[in-house]
């Protein structure tokens, strides 16, 4: 058995087994570490996760996945579920911020952690990215990859079977409709992608 290091996976190879999943992880485990120090950086989530940590809580996620086609497709999926993993942690500190069901304490005790309007944003961009999704797929796909992951157009492309002057376009469409979406959240009129 052959585990897919390159984008192209041969012929062959209809995609990579749950068996070669571990294989795999193992391989690309330098671009996953690198992967989930670009989201914690970028997405700024407090002491809840580190590197090593979001690295292992992905591997747990795509563990139960079928198959693979290529690196580009793995590293795309691990992507997603980085950004799944960090938005559930973000919502978990936001719930013990307020009070997670424990008994109020006086304001001069209590003490909160992290910073709440930088958690506030991640929710924030999380939610845009979901009603994204309902509008256009595709979309949502390519700001994971390339925001997310980190990838080049041609990875991109390759990752998601697409052109790479379709994932140019639609990258530009993406970012504007995002910057509409988090400038005016609520915007019904905002809510068709353009």
């Amino acid at each position: 058995m052959s585990t897919p290091t390159t984008n192209q996976t041969p012929e062959s190879d209809p995609g990579t087994r749950p068996a070669e999943v571990d294989a795999l992880s193992e391989r690309l485990y330098p671009e996953l570490r690198r992967l989930a120090q670009a989201q914690l950086r970028r997405l700024r989530p407090g002491a809840t996760l580190d590197t090593t940590a979001l690295v292992h809580e992905t591997y747990l996620k795509l563990a139960g996945r079928d198959a693979f086609a290529d690196r580009s497709h793995f590293l795309a999926a691990s992507a997603r579920a980085m950004r799944h993993i960090l938005v559930n942690a973000v919502r978990d500190r936001l719930a013990d911020k307020r009070g997670g069901g424990q008994a109020a304490l006086p304001l001069a005790t209590r003490e909160v952690p992290g910073d709440a309007p930088a958690l506030e944003e991640i929710l924030g961009i999380a939610h845009a990215l979901d009603r994204l999704a309902d509008i256009d797929e595709r979309l949502c796909r390519i700001v994971e990859c390339r925001f997310f992951a980190g990838m080049t157009e041609p990875e991109t492309a390759t990752a998601l079977q697409i052109s790479e002057r379709t994932v140019r376009r639609d990258w530009l469409r993406a970012r504007a409709w995002l910057r509409e979406a988090l400038t005016q959240p609520d915007d019904p009129a905002s809510a068709h992608a353009s």
